[in-house]
């Protein structure tokens, strides 16, 4: 009796993950092995003298704490934004829908001149908000505008689904107990959206503290005051010191691997607790 050959699409595991393994080293392991390596050049005094000097943690607070609270405002406004997609239906509802993606397809130097041109004291808004007091363009506050915008389609889009996914039964049983709409959205509906929530927020955060092109414009790049962790490696590689780059590089590089260990542990919790509900 001859045994059926099972047929397959892909050449099999064994090559297939010796494909995976290669390209993925050559596209993303190699170089960043080669950001580790050139930073081993120094010692850790002057390992530490580089990335603890008051430039760069001043950059440090300016990029991981504007980063933390522009993904703070999108968690909120990105699930209201995700509850008005999903839950009502208006005209133009599907333009709006396809407008949140757009900080995805906008080239982020795009992004930063349009949103400078807004604010800046000739700008659209600019020109009403400096005579009240409220500067915008090259201020901390615009690096916050411009975080904030490229980060609200990571929260919008990962609730989305979640929402979608709820049983409007559940809400219905809630009523039916004597449970108000506060109640409701506290005791029933913010637990199931909790670890989509904190995905979309850990997502937001990540690309924040890594943005470059949409900031640059309307920060202001001024030291101490807004200039952000990856302007200041570009600043260092342009006046060639390579090493110092890398140095600050590699603090980045650390606390990103940090961040997608965050991202794949949140994920995998949001996916557990989609099952059970």
């Amino acid at each position: 009796m001859s045994r059926s050959k099972t047929h397959r699409v892909l050449p099999g595991f064994p090559l297939t993950l010796g494909y995976t393994l290669v390209y993925l080293s050559l596209v993303v392991l190699i170089p960043l092995s080669a950001v580790f390596l050139k930073s081993m050049s120094l010692s850790l005094e002057e390992f530490w003298a580089i990335i603890s000097a008051p430039r760069v943690v001043s950059s440090y607070k300016i990029s991981f704490g504007i980063s933390l609270l522009a993904a703070a405002i999108n968690a909120v406004f990105g699930l209201i934004f995700a509850w008005v997609l999903v839950r009502y239906h208006f005209p133009g509802k599907r333009i709006i829908d396809a407008l949140v993606d757009l900080p995805f397809a906008l080239p982020t130097a795009v992004a930063g001149i349009a949103l400078t041109a807004l604010y800046a004291g000739n700008g659209w808004l600019g020109q009403w908000l400096e005579p009240l007091g409220l500067k915008v363009a090259f201020t901390p506050l615009g690096i916050l505008v411009a975080l904030t915008f490229i980060g609200l389609p990571f929260v919008v889009r990962t609730v989305q689904p979640v929402l979608e996914d709820l049983e409007m039964e559940l809400e219905e049983a809630a009523a039916s107990l004597g449970a108000d709409r506060g109640q409701t959205f506290w005791r029933v509906i913010l637990p199931v959206l909790t670890p989509a929530l904190l995905t979309g927020f850990a997502l937001a955060f990540a690309r924040a503290v890594g943005e470059y092109g949409s900031v640059i414009f309307i920060a202001g790049n001024v030291p101490m005051v807004s200039e952000i962790t990856p302007l200041l490696i570009i600043t260092k590689l342009e006046q060639y010191d390579y090493v110092g780059a890398t140095a600050i590089a590699v603090v980045m590089l650390v606390f990103s691997f940090i961040l997608l260990f965050l991202i794949n542990g949140l994920q995998i919790w949001a996916n557990r607790s989609r099952v059970r509900t």
